[in-house]
C-alpha cells in the first residue's frame, strides 16, 4: 500500500477575530477563560486533534499516521489568501478515502469550520508518484 498525503489550506473569513477565530477551533471555548491568550500557532488546534480523535473503523485505533500544520510563513507572495495549512498523512488511500468520506470525528470537524472559512483548497498525493 502507497502512503497518501493529504495537503489542505484554510482561509478564514476577514471580520472574524482572533477571539472567534479561537472560538471557531476550540468549541469549548468561553471568552475571558485562558484560551482567549491562544497563541497563533494553536488557532486550529481541533484539526491536529483529529490525529488522535479519528478512529479506524475496524480497529477502533488512531489511524492518521502524522499530521502537522501552522500559520503561513512564506516570503514568496503565493499563498492566494490562504493563512492555515496542514499536512496529514495516511497508510493508505483506503484509510483516506474512510476520513474524507466516513469518518464522523473528520465530519464534525468539516461541519464546525466551513461556516468560519473563506475557502478552503486541499490536494492528496502519493508520494514520488507524478504519473
Amino acid at each position: 500500500m502507497a502512503p497518501i498525503v493529504h495537503v489542505v489550506f484554510f482561509q478564514f473569513k476577514p471580520e472574524l477575530t482572533a477571539i472567534e477565530r479561537t472560538r471557531a477551533s476550540h468549541p469549548s471555548f468561553r471568552p475571558g477563560s485562558e484560551a482567549d491568550q491562544v497563541p497563533p500557532l494553536q488557532l486550529c488546534d481541533q484539526m491536529l486533534r483529529l490525529k488522535d480523535s479519528c478512529l479506524h473503523p475496524q480497529s477502533e485505533k488512531p489511524y492518521i499516521q502524522s499530521s502537522m500544520g501552522g500559520l503561513d510563513k512564506s516570503i514568496e507572495g503565493a499563498h492566494g489568501g490562504m493563512t492555515h495549512a496542514f499536512v496529514v498523512q495516511f497508510a493508505s488511500q483506503e484509510d483516506r478515502d474512510y476520513y474524507v468520506q466516513e469518518d464522523p470525528a473528520h465530519r464534525t470537524f468539516v461541519d464546525s469550520i466551513l461556516p468560519n472559512l473563506v475557502k478552503a483548497r486541499i490536494i492528496d498525493f502519493t508520494p514520488g508518484v507524478f504519473r
